[in-house]
């Protein structure tokens, strides 16, 4: 028998009444947590899908570090207040923010009165010009097909025609073409790259254009030439961009999902991996690459990154701490700030300010907003600045996180055992002045091919994968370097089929080749 106090009444129950009343209390307790849980899970997902990306912190959750008296500088004078006459300004219009190039070709269309008009209403003189009235306006002339026919003169000689058996032919310089047997044009694979792996336009979508404006040319065909492009002349420029990042003492790694339907030994739906590496802020000749692989394995960035050592910049993807001694991996404070900002994005609006995982966060901001500062520092001079000013911070957050209490499931818990677990690597951009504390410049690269993905959805095949990641390699490597890429592409198709057969694929790297509008 067992007793239970209950409302101030003591109420005699059975051993089996008293265990099952204690298995309904915990089983509630449970049901409790578990839609707390999925309230925030619901919350979070309707601000990733509604709500903004940005993930800066509002001024008012700042107060909670007082960061006005902390960033006040107390022997800056105080504004002078002048008094200014009344007055009213124009609304700014949307012309006076854009700006067109200086360069732009100008087609000037003058209006003249008729000369039976050009007589004065009045006396009947002739009137003269006594002034213009201008106004601009930005044309633009969709693109055009054009046929270029290639016409070579081939030369004889006429007095051996009559004297000789041998009649010796000379031959007209002409280039060759970037397919053979095609009629593609640099101009052409270039267009349709760049509408594809820039301007995410699928194949079956330029399909339509070209027949809009009465081209057959299908979307078969066009893979066909981007394929055999990428295979003949991008592919060997890849090669040495990679060889070259490898050379490099700083990488940042990241990757993401691409679907291929038509993979040997996968089912249609599975998961294929667009991996990137690329070079960090320390270089002014910048390399994008993306590698495609069928999965996430450890293999795949070992295989890759085989001649590289130095740091790599990653998320806390496992995968990635599993590489050899020589590539020491340095974490990513933006993925622990993240965490935090979804921990306070899942309380409700009254219970955000004096919160845990605001104080969390604000932590994060501490460090990024000294980063801000040192940015302008060199190497050596930043890593002093980071000893001095961010290396005390990290002690303190991780002296803070000992302290805190959060359940595992709870997005703080999360965002605390994601700080805790990923430790050494986060404080790794302590050794290096030219580390950064974010893996953000990879995710930003990786970001054009995640817009592309939602546009054309997969590949069909492998070697459309491979190829698209060859082109997007040399697109983002192009824009890095501050190229337009449709200059570049065709420059590299006019270029590689006549360059000479000594000539060294580094004068088609974007920082070596000469790109002309």
């Amino acid at each position: 028998m067992g007793n239970n106090d209950f409302a101030g009444e003591t109420v005699t129950i059975t051993k089996t009444e008293y265990e099952e009343l204690n298995h309904l209390k915990r089983e509630h307790e449970f049901l409790r947590q578990r839609e707390a849980w999925l309230l925030e899970q619901l919350k979070l997902s309707r601000r990733r899908q509604f709500g903004t990306s940005s993930e800066k912190t509002d001024s008012a959750q700042m107060s909670f570090f007082n960061e006005a008296e902390a960033n006040a500088d107390p022997k800056a004078e105080e504004p002078k207040l002048t008094a200014i006459k009344e007055h009213y300004r124009k609304s700014k219009t949307r012309l006076t923010t854009d700006k067109l190039p200086p360069d732009l070709p100008m087609e000037i269309v003058e209006h003249e009165l008729p000369e039976t008009e050009q007589s004065c209403p009045d006396c009947g003189h002739s009137l003269h010009v006594m002034g213009h009235e201008t106004r601009e306006e930005l044309k633009l002339v969709p693109a055009k097909a054009v046929i270029v026919k290639h016409v070579r003169s081939v030369y004889a000689c006429r007095e051996c025609e009559k004297t000789n058996d041998h009649v010796p032919i000379k031959k007209a310089a002409m280039p060759k073409p970037v397919i053979l047997g095609s009629f593609a044009s640099p101009e052409a694979i270039a267009h349709i790259a760049v509408q594809k792996f820039v301007m995410a336009s699928p194949l079956y979508r330029q399909e339509q254009e070209w027949q809009r404006n009465g081209i057959q040319l299908s979307r078969q065909t066009m893979s066909n030439w981007l394929i055999k492009a990428e295979n003949d002349w991008l592919t060997p420029i890849y090669n040495r961009l990679q060889e070259l990042l490898c050379a490099r003492d700083v990488l940042h790694g990241d990757e993401t999902t691409v679907q291929v339907l038509h993979e040997s030994g996968k089912p249609a739906q599975s998961k294929s991996y667009m991996w990137l590496y690329r070079s960090s802020g320390d270089t002014e000749k910048h390399i994008v690459l993306y590698d495609y692989q069928p999965d996430r394995k450890q293999e795949r960035p070992q295989v890759f990154l085989k001649d590289f050592t130095g740091y790599l910049h990653t998320d806390g993807y496992d995968v990635y701490h599993k590489l050899p001694s020589n590539i020491t991996v340095v974490g990513c404070w933006a993925h622990t700030r993240r965490k935090f900002d979804e921990a306070l994005k899942a309380l409700a609006q009254k219970d955000q300010l004096g919160s845990q995982a605001l104080h969390g966060l604000n932590f994060c901001n501490r460090l990024f907003r000294i980063e801000k500062q040192l940015a302008d520092l060199t190497p050596d001079e930043r890593k002093a600045e980071r000893e001095k000013q961010s290396a005390p911070i990290i002690v303190e957050f991780y002296a803070w996180l000992e302290t805190l209490k959060a359940l595992p499931q709870h997005p703080l818990g999360k965002a605390a055992f994601y700080a805790q677990s990923q430790r050494k690597y986060l404080e790794r951009y302590l050794l290096d002045g030219r580390l950064e504390i974010s893996n953000n410049r990879a995710e930003r690269s990786i970001k054009p091919f995640v817009i592309g993905r939602k546009n054309w959805l997969f590949s069909n095949t492998p070697k459309g994968a491979k190829a698209s990641a060859v082109f997007y390699s040399l697109i983002e490597t192009a824009k890095e370097n501050g190229l337009n890429p449709m200059d570049y592409l065709t420059a590299v198709f006019r270029m590689a089929p006549n360059k000479p057969p000594d000539g060294s694929v580094d004068l088609l790297l974007p920082w070596n080749l000469a790109v002309s509008n």
